[in-house]
C-alpha cells in the first residue's frame, strides 16, 4: 500500500480517472483482455484482480469466478455483479483463501509500494493465495524505458525493472514463464492507439512494442510440487 493516507489516495485517484478517462479506459481494457490476457485465463478458472482500481480488467475478463482486490473502499462501486470485492492489502488479502485461485492480475501497482520489503511481501502473499499450477500475470512499468518519467505520478515510490520482477519472483518461489521487457506504452494518457483495431494491430506486432512498449510484461508460476527438503 502507497504511504499516502487513504482519503487522499481517494482524492488522486478521483482527480487523475475523470468519466471520460474511465470510459476509454473501459473499452481499451476490453480489447487487451479479448485480444491477449484472455489466453492465460480458461472459462472456469479463478480470477483475482489485485489492485483493482476501477476494475476494468476484472470486468471484462471471461472467468468462472472473480475477486476484485483493493485497499481503496471506491473501487467496490466499479466493480460489476459477478465480481466478489475484498477490501484487503497486497501483502494480507484476509478473505482469500490459499491455494484457492487460478490467476491472478496485477497492473501498475508495485510502483505504488512504499520499499521492496512491501514488495516481495505482496509477491509472497500472490504465492500463498495461487493454486498450485497457478498463474500470476504483471504488468509494470519498466523503470528501464521509463527513465525519468516514472517520477510524473506523485504517488509512485518504488522503481522496478523487468530484472527486478524476475528475481523478485524467484524469491518467493514463483517462476518465470514469459518475460517481454518491452509490451505495452506507458500510460493510457500516452499516444498509445485506442481504437479497438489499433489495440489489435498493436498486439499482433511485436515489432512495434519494441519502439513503443515501456511496460513490462511478466508471467510466473507457482510449482505443481512443493520443493523437496
Amino acid at each position: 500500500m502507497s504511504s499516502i493516507e487513504d482519503s487522499r489516495l481517494r482524492g488522486i485517484y478521483r482527480q487523475r480517472f475523470g468519466q471520460d478517462q474511465r470510459s476509454r479506459r473501459n473499452r481499451l481494457w476490453l480489447t487487451l483482455c479479448r485480444h491477449w490476457f484472455q489466453r492465460f485465463v480458461r472459462p472456469d478458472d479463478v480470477v483475482l484482480d489485485l489492485a483493482a482500481g476501477h476494475c476494468e480488467f476484472i470486468n471484462s475478463i471471461q472467468c468462472g469466478s472473480k475477486i476484485a482486490v483493493d485497499i481503496n473502499e471506491d473501487a467496490a462501486q466499479y466493480a460489476n455483479p459477478d465480481v466478489r470485492f475484498v477490501r484487503a492489502l497486497s501483502h494480507d488479502m484476509v478473505g482469500v483463501d490459499s491455494d484457492s485461485v487460478d490467476v491472478v492480475f496485477v497492473s501498475n501497482f508495485f510502483e505504488h509500494l512504499p520499499d521492496k520489503n512491501s514488495f516481495l511481501d505482496s509477491l509472497a502473499e500472490i504465492r500463498r493465495v495461487l493454486k498450485p499450477g497457478g498463474q500470476v500475470l504483471i504488468l509494470q512499468p519498466n523503470i528501464r524505458f521509463v527513465g525519468g518519467e516514472y517520477w510524473d505520478f506523485v504517488d509512485h515510490y518504488l522503481p522496478l525493472t523487468d530484472r527486478t520482477l524476475v528475481e523478485a519472483l524467484r524469491l518467493v518461489d514463483l517462476t518465470p514463464t514469459i518475460v517481454r521487457p518491452r509490451f505495452l506504452p506507458y500510460t493510457t494518457q500516452s499516444r498509445y492507439p485506442q481504437s479497438a483495431w489499433l489495440v489489435r494491430a498493436y498486439l499482433r506486432l511485436p515489432i512495434a512494442h519494441r519502439f513503443l512498449g515501456k511496460q513490462a510484461f511478466v508471467v510466473a508460476a507457482k510449482p505443481i510440487l512443493a520443493a523437496s527438503t
